[in-house]
């Protein structure tokens, strides 16, 4: 198959899930836009009508939202502001400028209406009796308690807080009494090593760190004190440790360090509950602190806005994925991937938050959905690395399960398939809206995003984000439709980073998205923009494939490779080779299997046959393990490093940085 006939495969994908006219109307996304009908004197009929209206007009657009959404606090009377002279008011604009505003008082403000229902149900790996319910007004007391204990320790405006903790109630719980103060909440997951830990707080300099004595992960209890000890004895700026007794491991007591330490429950109980005094900030104010990854070198430390977060979020929650009050929103997440900062937006909307710590296949498989079932989850998001090992593994969730209020199953992390399109209908439901979104931890958002009153095509995301303006250039800077290229953003957004912790001139920032293209935003991933609106992924672009000088992404090939039932996974680059660029391919091989010679014409053969003869690997290797960073990434820069005997700059950004080890002086990529 040539290019040109993949490109035209892509273009006519068939449509697996169309919404009724029932479930349209009732979307909060036609009641916008019947509100926005009235309001612009502007008939809106389609998705694509609203979005093209939503980039053209963007300052209506997110203004109308703010109103439509119930934001509490003072909008001020100026939607944006940009510098004057400015060179680049993309980058420079100041969105709602005069404004002030609660994070934390926009997200409890549900409570008021319905104190007495759930707004956090958690669930803990192998711990079925450990179901904990927190109903909204028993989640205002505890915030209301520890925003007391954080401002008596002297934390204000522009302070740090850590977290080092499970995906727990307290988590959640420690970020908004962060937040109710107006300081500047930072996480990461009990998973990382202590160095990993320490290049990136060390960064942020947190005056409070709230960690968990330990956790549980495949069936094994995970102590984390040490580790806690082991970093605070090079983490100075904290002052205190507040340990959540989750693992029934004792702090120490004999240790030098013991006296940083105070116990949840003893911080608690020191404050009486009171109404809760909400710092209102600027719109442009902090709220987190995400890291990348670091797999490229030491993280960037990479500052949200208060404002910026709650209004995007508050659009991708309740007109992208029709959140309602009272829906109940699971994702599985860690709190070092952006996605558990996503996930906490929900209670905005007055939606539950159903919380899970653990492996999603202990004891099995079907741990995730039994929770799904028995919570009446309305919106299950997860990885399609996931998907693609429940696939692996023959579970079919629809058959076993009835899911009868799942509306939505969201997916991100890395490229979902085409074939995973078709076992997402085929064995969870049938009646489902899809959504694969894309975005990331520079945005703590989507660009690409699912809508409920369009239909899902066959292997795309749905659409663009509303007021993005999400384009597709070509190697020439030119915006095409139905090529690959480079995703780009060529308008200002909310939630546009603040800039980089301790970056000087923001330097590294412009660096980082805009240096690329002029006043616009190049966020490096590989796409494919359709006539209808949706969207293809190719993977990234740093990590495209380049033999011949045809411009490959990697998607292309683990689409064909990682179904097979031969293989478990695999990982591919591009290895300098003879003054061109030849495509090397690793592969993990299914139990009971071997790399023979007919495994690799079969290999070679399907990708020919539905790729090109320019995808085929010069080279497949077997490997025993495919290096991730801990949010389930692949690391083909990584990988690709090895190979050229370069060094990997941060291999504690990875899940299994041992893997790395098999790819290092392989004979057979030296001839």
């Amino acid at each position: 198959m040539s290019m040109q006939d993949h490109h035209l495969e892509e273009a006519s994908a068939p449509i697996l899930w169309q919404p009724t006219k029932d479930s349209i109307h009732d979307s909060l996304l036609y009641q916008f836009m019947v509100e926005l009908s009235e309001r612009e004197d502007t008939l809106f009929h389609d998705y694509q009508q609203l979005h093209h209206w939503s980039v053209r007009h963007s300052e209506h657009f997110w203004d109308r939202l703010w109103d439509f959404c119930g934001v509490i606090g003072d909008k001020g009377d100026r939607v944006t502001d940009c510098p004057p002279n400015s060179t680049e008011p993309a980058k420079d604009t100041l969105w709602f400028p005069d404004a002030r505003l609660n994070f934390a008082e926009n997200l409890l403000a549900y409570g008021n209406q319905a104190p007495n229902k759930d707004a956090i149900v958690f669930h803990c790996e192998g711990q079925p009796e450990w179901r904990q319910q927190l109903s909204w007004q028993a989640l205002q007391q505890q915030v209301s308690q520890l925003s007391q204990y954080l401002r008596a320790q002297g934390i204000t405006q522009g302070d740090v807080v850590a977290g080092y903790l499970p995906n727990l109630p307290q988590t959640l719980i420690a970020m908004l009494a962060t937040s109710a103060v107006g300081a500047i909440w930072t996480s990461t997951s009990p998973d990382f090593g202590v160095d990993s830990v320490v290049e990136r707080f060390g960064q942020t300099c947190p005056k409070i760190l709230f960690a968990a004595d330990g956790y549980f992960y495949n069936g094994k209890r995970h102590s984390c004190i040490n580790k806690v000890n082991a970093m605070l004895s090079e983490l100075h700026s904290v002052e205190k440790v507040v340990l959540i007794p989750f693992a029934s491991l004792n702090a120490p007591t004999d240790s030098p360090l013991a006296e940083r330490y105070q116990d949840w429950h003893d911080v608690l109980a020191a404050f009486p509950p009171a109404p809760i005094q909400f710092e209102r900030v600027a719109f442009n104010h902090p709220l987190y602190i995400l890291y990348s990854s670091g797999t490229t070198g030491k993280p960037k430390c990479i500052v949200h806005s208060v404002g910026g977060i709650l209004l995007n979020h508050l659009k991708e929650h309740m007109l992208h994925s029709n959140v309602n009050p009272g829906d109940r929103v699971f994702y599985f997440t860690t709190c070092g991937w952006m996605m558990w900062n996503w996930m906490a937006s929900g209670l905005a909307a007055g939606a539950t938050l159903i919380l899970y710590d653990g492996s999603p296949f202990y004891p099995d498989g079907n741990v995730l959905w039994d929770m799904a079932d028995q919570e009446g989850v309305t919106l299950f998001g997860t990885s399609a690395k996931y998907l693609e090992a429940l696939e692996k593994q023959g579970y079919q969730p629809g058959k076993t399960h009835q899911l009868p209020y799942l509306r939505t199953l969201c997916s991100t992390g890395s490229v979902l398939a085409p074939e995973q399109f078709d076992y997402v209908y085929e064995s969870i439901k049938s009646d489902l809206q899809l959504a694969s979104i894309s975005g990331g931890t520079d945005i703590c958002g989507c660009f690409a995003i699912g809508n409920p009153i369009s239909p899902v095509y066959r292997g795309e995301c749905q659409g663009r984000a509303l007021g993005m303006d999400v384009q597709v250039y070509d190697d020439n800077g030119q915006s095409v439709i139905d090529a690959q290229g480079e995703l780009v953003c060529c308008n200002s957004f909310p939630n546009q980073p603040v800039g980089f912790w301790n970056d000087e001139g923001d330097q590294r920032y412009h660096s980082a998205y805009w240096e690329v293209y002029p006043n616009t935003w190049h966020h490096g991933d590989f796409i494919q923009l359709t006539r209808h609106g949706g969207l293809v992924f190719f993977g990234r672009s740093d990590a495209v494939l380049n033999p011949g000088g045809v411009r490959i992404g990697t998607a292309e090939i683990y689409r064909q490779v990682n179904p097979m039932d031969e293989i478990t996974d695999s990982i591919v680059i591009g290895q300098n080779w003879q003054n061109d660029v030849r495509v090397v391919l690793f592969v993990q091989l299914a139990a009971g299997h071997q790399l023979d010679e007919t495994l690799q014409a079969k290999i070679r053969q399907r990708i020919k046959e539905h790729c090109s003869p320019r995808h085929v690997p010069a080279v497949i290797l077997a490997v025993t393990d495919i290096p991730r960073t801990k949010s389930g990434k692949l690391v083909e820069l990584a990988v690709r490093n090895v190979v050229h005997q370069q060094p990997v700059k941060n291999v504690g950004a990875l899940a299994n940085p041992e893997a790395l080890e098999q790819y290092k002086h392989r004979p057979e990529l030296s001839c």
